[in-house]
């Protein structure tokens, strides 16, 4: 994913009411910082800067964009206005909650809840480096949330496209967050020939990389699976266009099983799937598989995958339209 190259707002900044105290996260889209509003109460605000379309040096507060850039960035200014217009009616305690969007500076600001933790991004590094990974109880209770989140969502006919660690967003008490949806971002790639695709390699499924592909839940759920991979193997699946080239996930995901339940385990792998139409196609598929305990299975090292994988992948017959298929 692009870089952000623009200079952040300044601290101290008074802007529609707020306070900028710091630029807190950034990347090639947007910028986001730790503000107070005018009651004192800590808030995160994002402000819509695509660096591929926007210039803004030190000292200055209104971007500069260039002639042949200004009908694409008015374009994803109208989808980012639009997408937090629309995330403001989702209530949910895991959607990060949209409290006000505001216009200043020749752009847009989205306004929202200002949480307390780290993402989970974070917390895989941090186990990483104990050489730990954790546990099954852990990443079921995790993504049970994250699924409930999703679904509702989906349910306001809306898709989150950039779902991965870096946008799991962990509370104190370990309650996760949904972060920075990337609908907008999706729509200036699919604008401009002239701006690089805004996915994450690894956790953007295949048909992100195809320009008009039917997008839908199966999108969000192939990145889901792939933020579940990486929560148990320490590490981002293999892209998905390199997979279609040569596909070394099968074995990678077998390993695995010697840490948890084929039941867990069988459902990334579904979630991975390369065809859309192979992947769970609803949130509340998984939310089932996720709820259901089961032991965990260890795979024998002479076994291409675990003992009896299809036929409880058959026995699931929610993941997917196709999911008996091999």
């Amino acid at each position: 994913m692009a870089a952000q190259n623009n200079a952040p707002l300044p601290d101290g900044l008074e802007l529609a009411g707020y306070r900028i105290v710091k630029k807190i996260a950034s990347g090639g889209f947007s910028i986001v910082y730790l503000a107070y509003d005018p009651d004192g109460s800590a808030v995160a605000i994002k402000e819509y800067l695509p660096s591929s379309l926007a210039l803004r040096q030190p000292g200055e507060l209104v971007p500069s964009i260039s002639k042949a850039n200004q009908a694409v960035f008015r374009i994803g200014l109208k989808c980012f206005f639009e997408e937090g217009r629309a995330l403001a009616l989702v209530h949910h305690p895991n959607v990060v909650r949209v409290l006000n969007f505001f216009r200043a500076n020749d752009t847009v600001y989205m306004v929202m809840a200002y949480e307390s933790g780290h993402s989970l991004q974070e917390h895989i590094a941090r186990l990483q480096a104990k050489k730990q990974r954790p546990n099954e109880t852990f990443i079921r209770q995790l993504f049970t949330g994250v699924c409930g989140g999703l679904r509702e969502v989906h349910a306001n006919m809306l898709l989150h496209l950039d779902l991965k660690p870096a946008n799991i967003y962990l509370r104190t008490d370990g309650t996760p967050i949904l972060l920075d949806f990337g609908a907008a971002r999706q729509t200036v790639g699919l604008d401009s020939p002239r701006v690089a695709p805004m996915y994450t390699p690894g956790f953007a499924p295949p048909e992100l990389y195809i320009k008009a592909s039917a997008l839908g839940p199966w999108t969000d759920i192939y990145s889901i699976g792939a933020a579940m991979y990486a929560c148990m193997a320490g590490s981002a699946p293999q892209p998905a266009d390199q997979r279609r080239v040569g596909d070394k996930m099968d074995p990678a995901i077998n390993k695995l099983v010697a840490h948890y339940s084929v039941a867990l385990v069988e459902m990334v792998r579904a979630c991975l799937a390369l065809d859309p139409l192979l992947r769970p196609q609803s949130v509340f598929a998984l939310q089932k598989v996720l709820a259901t305990e089961a032991p965990v299975a260890v795979l024998d090292a002479t076994d291409d995958k675990p003992a009896g994988w299809r036929g409880l992948v058959d026995r699931l017959g929610t993941l997917g339209r196709k999911s008996n298929k091999t």
